[in-house]
């Protein structure tokens, strides 16, 4: 199965995935808020994506007008409103990009370009065990679209609605302090339980996600599948942990992208391919991924 909604457990293909869905369009800022410490969620008016996106793709977004930034940058999906003529991404200001985005304020225009990329696998099934979904820093954001798909309660681009899992999925999210730690409650009121670790012990667990996940790993009732998203160190434990307890993880990558279509070849990641003279493969990130099965990926 070939294009955007190619599944996430099919990440090798040897034709491109193409964006037959991606439309390039201009979305109106509906609202900008603070949700932590130098983090933002932005609410977007665009039907054509909101109509199109799923849980785990992108989309690259421009400040329209301004050569430097010239390149779009690639956010996540967030969530789509109820209405479902918008969408709302996070981001953490971290350079003149995201700087500048928090000047933009309700009835600005940005530039946008998606849905693209390939997303989170379709939800299993409903007996089969919860969800985890393990989120470090601004990592926590594509989860709250694939929290509410597994549950029953949304329905996202051309996959439907899915029956509600007997398990409800499980948030484990880590940050560096209570400070950076963002809106559990928006995850907690849609009925995502949520555990959260902080590097300094300002809140919930003190000391890293990774050793949350390997307590619920050997838990009942038993996970079906893994979930992560946020810095790669992270992942790769992740990884690791995932494999070892023989239970499926799916990364997605916060790969650094220019173009977000598979020109530039700037996104690209290591991929296990048993017939590659060194045992690997380059891939896009944004075409065959973001999201990979994780023990294909080569960590550094």
């Amino acid at each position: 199965m070939s294009g955007p909604h190619a599944p996430a457990h099919e990440p090798l293909a040897h034709e491109p995935l193409p964006h037959a869905d991606a439309v390039q369009t201009i979305a109106t800022v509906g609202l900008q808020e603070r949700i932590a410490r130098d983090t933002f969620r932005l609410v977007l008016e665009c039907p054509e994506i909101a109509a199109r996106i799923e849980p785990g793709q992108f989309l690259m977004l421009r400040l329209p007008g301004r050569d430097d930034p010239l390149l779009g940058r690639p956010f996540a999906l967030y969530d789509v409103g109820s209405d479902g003529t918008s969408f709302s991404i996070g981001y953490v200001v971290i350079g003149k990009m995201t700087r500048l985005m928090t000047e933009l304020r309700a009835g600005d225009q940005v530039e946008l370009w998606g849905p693209l990329g390939n997303g989170f696998p379709k939800p299993p099934e409903s007996n089969a065990g919860p969800t985890l979904m393990v989120a470090g820093g601004i990592g926590q954001t594509p989860f709250l679209a694939a929290g509410r798909e597994i549950l029953g309660a949304a329905a996202y681009g051309e996959r439907g609605r899915f029956e509600a899992s007997a398990h409800p999925p499980e948030l484990l999210y880590g940050a560096r302090s209570a400070e950076y730690v963002a809106e559990v409650d928006r995850f907690t009121s849609r009925g995502i339980s949520v555990s959260v670790a902080t590097d300094d012990g300002s809140e919930g667990h003190h000391g890293y996600v990774t050793e949350l996940l390997e307590r619920r790993l050997h838990a009942d009732p038993r996970p079906a599948r893994v979930l992560t998203c946020g810095p790669e160190p992270m992942m790769a434990a992740v990884a690791k942990l995932c494999e070892a307890a023989g239970v499926p993880c799916w990364a997605s990558l916060e790969s650094p992208m220019a173009c977000g279509f598979g020109a530039c070849f700037s996104c690209v990641v290591r991929v296990k391919q048993s017939d590659a003279a060194e045992g690997w493969d380059y891939r896009r990130s944004c075409l065959e991924g973001p999201v990979f099965r994780a023990e294909t990926l080569v960590f550094d």
